[in-house]
């Protein structure tokens, strides 16, 4: 029996809003991006769904009694089913006012002055993240998509993921993530939690290139994980970070036409006669950037003189989170500053702002955005803001002027607006006035384009190419699934290995043939390992290469005596048995100048630490610092190498325990490559430990059997679960 695929969506609040009045129970739709764009795609009938049924979960703003009485007396209203989680009314607001809106709201936004540092907000958010992971436990099933949405839920895919690891998770976050500079701001344990919730997913979206990148960074510094194209490998599994441009359901406002609409535009134009109308709507929110928008129209009347009376600014500020003080007062200030510029400028027979703090329904917002000429929309910081793509997908005749700030989300993706910086009061008056002026064809050109690219990429294009990734995600994931060397896999090595008649074996030193040792001196081969390789090497048929970060001097010394081809400082010098060493790389050493001070500081700052000088490297040890110190170090040194090799013909290898410097070009998958062309070799084998020996599993794939020691994602075929099992391996291959 085919098993129903299921989507599961997850939210801090519902869709829906349900009111009591003389004790009849009625349903009103929530506002919000969110839901407006979810519900597109929600409520479409194509015919080749990928989901048999959907859910939506979200904190209900109702009584569980409101909730039943209206269950009883009314069908199901959408496609998707309504779970409401009842969560206790005081710990609900120290999450949602506290740690959500006065924790990560400003400091994702770059307000650091208002952001507030309270344990017990972050307890609630724990608790509150706790008590949606148990409601959805109860009732996930195998095969289920989850889709969790935004900064209110950071914890819970972990959550999630912890007792059900191969459930398939997605996550969007919907506003601006931080630079690493002011997420590090929040307490150790905090941002800990936070990264770690949010790996928990197998693919993180966002809206914007900068906003991926600030989350990558954020995760090398805080988990110390580095990322490739934007994937993420973990002990388990890939995780991958991208960015998904959140769309608008295009058809809904650019063929919004009905009565109510054209009555409304009707008393627009009536009220306004020939008056050019500038407009704009926000949420009352101090990111939006309301009282410079009003500053900026300010110093445009006062340049623009011949302008008075020939236009009028239509703000509309919707109502939001009136329980927090920060909100009201930013109300005071706007309407205290509408008051006074309307005092200074306004004649008998005009006034340059109509103000309006109300909700808009569908029908007058889609009057004003048909009927503006220019659309004002300045916010200070913005994850996206979607009234910009909402007015100019309004746009019937592909006329009228979209403002709009350039640290929006949408700026991004809508280079033909005229953008400006919001705090620039001089630019904003500018745009205004360049605004009134622009011509039809000026005008039409650039919305066209727009138009064009919202259609595009539109809230259902949005949804589908999440869902395609998260998918892929699966997919990689799978193969990467670690692949131990069974009793059964071993038969066939053995077969493969007693069949051949020239074989090629590539071994890695540290961490692979012996265990790590807390300094490079103590790490020299054991009578035991010394003895293995000599077993092997005395057989004609096997040629084994030694492939380590060791410089050449130290593998000669370690290995005199034995028919072995060495590979020393990952691929930068080679000597294959009975020959001299032969050393690629550039003879100018010059860049260590640079490096090696950065290296020595990170040492004299680290207790137990100590800096190694190769022939074409240059490394810092770190495995005897205290844990903690040196993976703080150690981030704080790759962040700082990264920016400074950028342009530089140098690699920085984040390794076991070591960061390492080298020149670019000369890595263990070329130089093993480069012995496999010797000769026709019939069985090839490759062991390593780390992220080094990736080049050379990726550079063998096919060509060799490739085995990774531990359980780390890999390129490898197959995986050993620790360095004395290479040895137990080896043996096994020689008895």
């Amino acid at each position: 029996m085919m098993t129903e695929k299921r989507l599961v969506i997850v939210s801090n609040r519902l869709p829906i809003q349900l009111k009591e009045k003389n004790g009849k129970v009625t349903l009103k739709e929530s506002d919000g991006g969110l839901v407006s764009s979810l519900k597109s795609y929600l409520e479409r009938a194509t015919g080749d769904e990928l989901f048999s049924k959907k859910y939506w979960f979200g904190a209900a703003d109702f009584s569980e009694s409101r909730w039943n009485k209206f269950k009883s007396a009314n069908k199901e209203p959408f496609t998707f089913a309504i779970e409401p989680i009842f969560i206790e009314k005081k710990t609900f607001s120290q999450f949602y006012n506290g740690f959500c809106n006065a924790t990560l709201w400003p400091l994702f936004h770059y307000f650091l002055s208002y952001v507030e540092f309270d344990e017990n907000t972050f307890k609630s958010y724990e608790e509150v993240n706790f008590k949606f992971s148990e409601r959805l436990l109860a009732f996930l099933q195998p095969g289920d998509t989850l889709w969790i949405h935004d900064y209110q839920l950071m914890l819970l895919p972990e959550l999630i993921r912890e007792k059900l690891p191969d459930i398939t998770i997605g996550f969007f976050l919907h506003i601006p993530f931080p630079s690493y500079e002011l997420f590090r701001l929040l307490h150790r344990r905090w941002k800990e939690k936070i990264i770690a919730g949010l790996l928990g997913a197998d693919l993180i979206g966002f809206h914007t290139h900068e906003y991926v990148q600030h989350f990558l960074k954020s995760v090398r510094m805080v988990a110390g994980l580095n990322h490739q194209y934007r994937s993420i490998p973990q002990k388990d599994r890939t995780v991958k970070a991208e960015l998904f441009p959140l769309g608008i359901d295009f058809d809904k406002f650019n063929k919004a036409c009905d009565v109510e609409i054209e009555e409304q535009k009707k008393i627009i134009r009536n009220n306004f006669n020939e008056r050019k109308i500038i407009f704009s709507v926000d949420r009352l929110d101090y990111t939006k950037g309301i009282t410079h928008r009003l500053s900026g129209l300010e110093r445009f009347l006062e340049l623009f003189p011949q302008w008075s009376e020939r236009f009028v600014f239509i703000l509309v500020v919707v109502p939001s989170r009136q329980i927090i003080s920060k909100y009201n007062e930013r109300r005071k200030l706007i309407e205290g500053q509408v008051g006074r510029i309307n005092g200074k400028y306004s004649s008998l027979q005009w006034q340059p702002i109509i103000y309006r703090y109300n909700n808009l329904s569908f029908h007058e917002l889609s009057a004003l955005y048909q009927t503006a000429d220019i659309a004002l929309i300045t916010p200070l910081r913005d994850g996206m803001n979607l009234v910009a793509k909402e007015f100019v997908a309004s746009r019937v005749k592909q006329d009228g002027v979209l403002i709009l700030s350039e640290l929006a989300g949408a700026a991004n993706e809508m280079g033909e607006a005229l953008l400006v910086n919001p705090m620039d009061t001089e630019e904003v008056a500018q745009a205004i006035a360049n605004g009134l002026s622009l011509s039809v064809p000026e005008q039409k050109q650039s919305m066209a384009l727009m138009q064009k690219r919202l259609i595009e990429y539109d809230v259902l294009h949005w949804v589908d190419d999440f869902f395609k990734q998260l998918s892929e995600i699966k997919v990689l994931q799978k193969s990467q699934e670690n692949r131990y060397v069974t009793k059964d896999v071993m038969r066939r090595i053995r077969h493969d290995f007693d069949a051949a008649t020239r074989r090629l074996m590539f071994f890695d030193y540290d961490g692979t043939l012996v265990p790590f040792a807390p300094h490079p001196r103590y790490a020299s081969p054991g009578k035991e390992l010394l003895q293995l390789l000599e077993t092997l090497s005395n057989d004609r048929r096997n040629e084994i290469v030694i492939i380590s970060g060791r410089d050449f001097q130290v593998l000669e010394k370690w290995f005199e005596g034995l028919r072995l081809h060495l590979i020393s400082e990952h691929g930068a010098s080679t000597r294959l048995n009975g020959a001299g060493w032969v050393h690629e790389g550039e003879a100018d050493q010059h860049w260590k100048e640079l490096i090696r001070p950065i290296l020595e500081l990170s040492a004299r700052r680290s207790p137990g630490s100590f800096v190694e000088e190769k022939n074409n490297s240059i490394a810092w040890h770190y495995r005897a610092v205290n844990p903690e110190l040196g993976f703080i170090r150690s981030r704080e040194l790759l962040d700082h190498l990264f920016h400074l090799v950028h342009n530089e013909r140098l690699n920085v290898i984040d390794g076991n325990k070591v960061i390492e410097v080298r020149v670019a070009g000369i890595d263990k998958g070329t130089a093993s490559k480069r012995l496999l062309d010797v000769f026709p070799f019939d069985f090839n084998l490759a062991i390593g430990d780390d992220q080094t020996d990736e080049d050379m599993f990726k550079a063998l794939n096919g060509k060799a059997i490739t085995i990774r020691v531990g359980n780390d994602v890999t390129a490898a075929r197959y995986n050993l679960p620790s360095q004395p099992s290479v040895i137990k391996f080896l043996q096994q291959l020689t008895t």
